[in-house]
């Protein structure tokens, strides 16, 4: 089998491209990434087929998903903030990105594209847990964009008989996940902060709550949804619905480091969502051997990466800048992941009712 993975020099694809080159079943990966978020330095060492370019560029996709099975898009200008400053930018990446592969998959015959988006589409919608089919009301331009990813795939599966997967991602975390930007992520800025000696930095209250999954986890769906060819235009939210304060990172990362977390307190941010938790009931159905990584052990995990990058040398104001995907599994595998191998899907693919035509 053969994968193509855009955006697959990023955080999750780095750690995407990893699982796959390590399955039996998969032949080839292909990673196409512009590099304006991503790095080639997370997969070197690994065994697949570098693009370096923009998923603007339609000649560019023909050629990585020539002879392909199937499509994993995860290519996006992630983050709320960086779309409030510019929304324009997030606009053109990430709905008319998607667009652009959509129109590839065509192409190329029909190609089963497994696509992210965003718990962000939920936005100003209070009601917990937060269930796919719930009214949307995005709050920023970020989230704007996934709800159109989502509805782009709908229409491509509904008018073109594509094959498609949206998933909903909420607050992925791990090894990998930079720290040393505007734009970066709770977990990985708090755990670098701490083992810098630096206060970490909580916007409003810090009672927002989230639903953080480990990267691991996240990994192991997207490759049995490609092994079972898993088709669903609805979108599939990729959570499992623990809802954590952000407060209650501390003492996690604390265990986690053995350090104490010092904390300043700062206005709260245009845009965000004050709290998340995801109904997981159809991914239950779609996945039901698996079992997320606790966050005890998925922070634990990502704090033995952060300590390795600073023992390699990386300077700590750009600890988790890079990824050595090839040490990963000696470094930092959950006993979550290890006690449920892959390798039990059953051969024939998956079709919900709602998606057979």
């Amino acid at each position: 089998m053969k994968i193509a993975i855009t955006g697959g020099a990023g955080f999750i694809g780095s750690n995407l491209a990893r699982t796959l080159t390590d399955h039996p079943k998969i032949t080839r990966v292909r990673v196409v990434d512009n590099l304006s978020t991503g790095r080639e330095a997370n997969i070197a060492g690994l065994d697949v087929d570098f693009f370096k370019g923009d998923i603007q560029n339609a000649d560019l996709l023909d050629q990585v998903f020539r002879g392909a099975d199937a499509i994993v898009h995860l290519a996006a200008l992630p983050s709320v903030p960086r779309s409030v400053r510019d929304p324009l930018a997030s606009h053109e990446a990430n709905a008319t990105g998607t667009l652009q592969v959509l129109e590839a998959a065509r192409r190329a015959g029909g190609l089963h594209v497994i696509a992210a988006s965003s718990s962000s589409v939920y936005g100003a919608n209070p009601r917990l847990p937060k269930h796919e089919d719930l009214t949307t009301a995005p709050m920023s331009p970020y989230a704007v964009t996934k709800l159109a990813t989502e509805a782009y795939l709908g229409a491509y599966h509904h008018s073109f008989d594509l094959p498609v997967l949206p998933f909903r991602f909420f607050n992925v975390y791990g090894p990998g996940q930079r720290a040393d930007h505007a734009y970066a992520a709770v977990i990985p800025k708090w755990i670098s902060a701490t083992l810098a000696g630096e206060p970490v930095t909580v916007y409003g209250d810090g009672t927002q709550t989230r639903d953080f999954t480990y990267v691991g986890t996240v990994c192991r769906i997207l490759t049995d949804a490609l092994l079972r060819r898993i088709v669903e235009p609805r979108p599939v939210n990729l959570a499992f619905g623990t809802r954590t304060p952000l407060l209650d990172l501390i003492p996690e990362i604390e265990t986690a480091t053995g350090h104490h977390v010092r904390r300043k307190h700062v206005s709260a941010r245009t845009g965000d969502v004050p709290h998340s938790q995801a109904d997981s009931s159809r991914l239950r159905a779609l996945f039901p051997t698996v079992a997320p990584v606790t966050l005890e052990e998925g922070i634990s995990a990502t704090v033995r990466w952060f300590r390795n990058s600073v023992r390699s040398g990386t300077p700590s104001h750009v600890v988790g800048q890079s990824f050595n995907p090839t040490s990963y599994n000696a470094l930092y595998a959950c006993p979550s992941l290890q006690e449920h191998p892959r390798g039990s899907s059953p051969a024939t693919p998956y079709v919900p009712p709602t998606a057979r035509r």
